[in-house]
C-alpha cells in the first residue's frame, strides 16, 4: 500500500471511530435517567475524541516513519555495497546511490550496469516494499487500538469537549510553532551559507561593487578566473523595475479603490471588483509571456519610430540612443499590471474602514463628495494606504519569471528604463539552476543575494506596520 493510498485509509478509520465513539455516548445517554442531559459534554465531543485518538498517534507516525525511512534504507544499502565502493566519499557514494535508485525504478540509460548494482537495485526494492508494508500495518494497528481504548473510556463522567478543545489548542500551538521554526531555519540557513561567501569575497566588494560576473574559472589555469560579485548593478536593476512597477500600479490601484469605495453602487461595485482582482489570479508566467511577446515588442517598435522621428527633426542633436527587445521599461508595466490588484485591494479596504460619521460631518459642512474624499477620507485613510503601498513594493522586488522573460539576463549598471537589466531574484534562480556544488563563490553568492533581499524586503514590511500603527488610532 503506498503512502497516498495509507493516507485515505487511515482517513477513513478516523471517520468510522468518529462514528463509534459518538454512537457510543449515544447509546449511554439512553440507558441512564435523563438521556443527554447526563452527558458532561455532547455526542460530537465524543466522537471527535476518539477520533482524535486514532488519528493524530498513527498520522505521526506515518510522518516520522516518512522522515526517517529513506536515511535507514539508504544505510542498510550501503552496508551491501562492495567495500571499495562503500569507501567512495560522500559526493562519489552519492551518485552511486542515485544510479542504483534510478536503476531500480526502471530509469537507467545508457551504459551496462555492474554486477553490483543490479544486486543493490533488488535489494533497494526489497527494502522499499518492506518498509512500506511496515508502516501500514503498524499504522493501521496503532489507530485501532487507540481508537478502541479511546471508545473503552468514554464515559457520561468524562469531560470530552474540555479534551478535544485543549487537543485543538495544542493543534494550533504546534501549527504556529512550526511557521515560526519554519521561518528561523530559512533565515538561518542564508545566514550560514551567506557567511561562506563572505569569507571569499569581501562584503565591500559585494554591496559597493559596479561589475557582476560570477562565472568562476574551473581551473587556476583557466582566463577570468575569479569573477566580479559587485551587486550594485543587480540593485539598481531591481530599483528601477520596481519603481516603474509602482507608478503603474499606486495610482491606478488607488484611483479604483476610491471609485469602488466612493463613486460605485452596489452593482456595479458587485461586477468591478471581482474583475479587478482576476488579474491576481493570472500566474507570473502569463505575464511574462505577454510581457516578452506583447508589450516589449511594442515599446521596442514605438521608441524606434520616436527616435527615428527626433533624429529627423533635430538632426544636429546626434542620437544615438536604442532601445533593447528586453528592457526594464516593459517588465515594469507588465509587474504593475500585475500589483494593481494588491494595491486596489488594500486600499479599498482601509477607505471603507474610515468611519462614516467623519464622512457626514464633512457633508454637512458644505463640503463636496470630491471635496470630502481629498480633505477627509484620503487624510484618514492614509496610514493604510502608504502600508499597502509599501507592501506592494515588496510583492514588486520579489518578482521573478516577469523580469526573466521581458527584461533579460544582463546586469548592466544603467538607470535608463529602455535598456536590458536583471534584478536580485532573477539572478539567484540563474545561479542556483541545474546541479550546483554549495562550496564554490558562484554558488554561494545566491545566498548572499538572498539575505540581502531577505533585509530589504523584511524593511518594507516593518515599515508598512509601523506606518500603520503609529497613525491608526488618530482617526479611530
Amino acid at each position: 500500500m503506498d503512502t497516498s493510498t495509507l493516507i485515505a485509509t487511515l482517513a477513513l478509520l478516523i471517520a468510522v471511530a468518529y462514528l463509534f465513539g459518538r454512537g457510543r455516548s449515544i447509546a449511554l445517554a439512553d440507558t441512564t435517567q435523563g438521556g443527554f442531559r447526563n452527558l458532561n459534554s455532547l455526542p460530537f465531543y465524543y466522537g471527535m475524541l476518539t477520533a482524535l485518538w486514532c488519528g493524530i498517534p498513527s498520522l505521526l507516525f506515518v510522518g516520522v516513519w516518512l522522515m526517517i525511512d529513506a536515511s535507514v534504507i539508504d544505510d542498510l544499502l550501503i552496508q551491501q555495497l562492495p567495500a571499495h565502493i562503500a569507501a567512495l566519499p560522500e559526493s562519489e557514494l552519492g551518485l552511486v546511490l542515485n544510479s542504483i535508485k534510478n536503476l531500480a525504478e526502471g530509469n537507467m540509460m545508457g551504459s551496462e550496469p555492474a554486477p553490483y548494482m543490479i544486486q543493490a537495485s533488488d535489494s533497494l526494492q526489497r527494502l522499499t516494499q518492506t518498509s512500506q508494508m511496515a508502516m501500514t500495518v503498524l499504522a493501521i494497528c496503532l489507530g485501532m487500538l487507540l481508537a478502541v481504548f479511546s471508545w473503552f473510556r468514554i464515559s457520561p463522567e468524562q469531560k470530552a469537549r474540555l479534551q478535544v478543545e485543549g487537543a485543538f489548542k495544542l493543534i494550533l500551538l504546534a501549527c504556529s510553532c512550526l511557521a515560526i521554526l519554519t521561518t528561523v531555519g530559512i533565515v538561518f540557513s542564508v545566514i550560514f551559507e551567506s557567511l561562506r561567501f563572505f569569507q571569499t569575497v569581501p562584503i565591500t566588494d559585494f554591496v559597493f561593487g559596479l561589475h557582476w560576473s560570477p562565472q568562476m574559472a574551473i581551473r587556476e589555469d583557466q582566463v577570468g578566473g575569479s569573477g566580479a560579485f559587485g551587486a550594485i548593478p543587480l540593485f539598481l536593476g531591481t530599483l528601477v523595475i520596481s519603481i516603474i512597477a509602482l507608478i503603474v500600479a499606486v495610482p491606478a490601484g488607488l484611483m479604483a479603490a476610491i471609485y469602488l469605495s466612493e463613486y460605485a453602487s452596489s452593482r456595479v461595485r458587485s461586477i468591478v471588483k471581482p474583475m479587478l482582482e482576476i488579474l491576481a489570479g493570472i500566474p507570473t508566467v502569463v505575464y511574462g509571456f505577454f510581457a516578452a511577446l506583447t508589450v516589449a515588442p511594442m515599446i521596442k517598435d514605438l521608441g524606434t519610430s520616436g527616435l527615428d522621428f527626433l533624429e529627423m527633426q533635430f538632426e544636429f542633436l546626434n542620437i544615438q540612443m536604442t532601445i533593447s527587445a528586453d528592457s526594464a521599461l516593459a517588465a515594469g508595466l507588465v509587474m504593475g499590471v500585475m500589483i494593481i490588484p494588491f494595491v486596489s485591494s488594500l486600499s479599498d479596504d482601509v477607505i471603507n474602514a474610515v468611519p462614516q460619521s467623519l464622512r457626514d460631518g464633512s457633508l454637512g459642512l458644505g463640503s463636496t463628495q470630491s471635496e470630502t474624499i481629498k480633505q477627509v477620507v484620503i487624510p484618514a485613510a492614509l496610514p493604510g494606504i502608504v502600508g499597502g503601498v509599501l507592501l506592494a513594493a515588496s510583492r514588486a522586488i520579489g518578482e521573478t519569471m516577469i523580469v526573466v522573460m521581458a527584461a533579460g539576463l544582463a546586469a548592466n549598471l544603467t538607470a535608463n528604463p529602455l535598456e536590458s537589466v536583471t534584478t536580485v531574484t532573477v539572478q539567484i534562480v540563474t545561479l542556483l539552476v541545474g546541479d550546483q556544488e554549495f562550496d564554490s563563490p558562484k554558488t554561494l553568492s545566491a545566498f548572499a543575494l538572498g539575505l540581502m533581499l531577505f533585509i530589504v524586503t523584511l524593511a518594507l514590511n516593518y515599515l508598512a506596520l509601523h506606518v500603520v500603527r503609529k497613525y491608526r488610532e488618530q482617526y479611530d
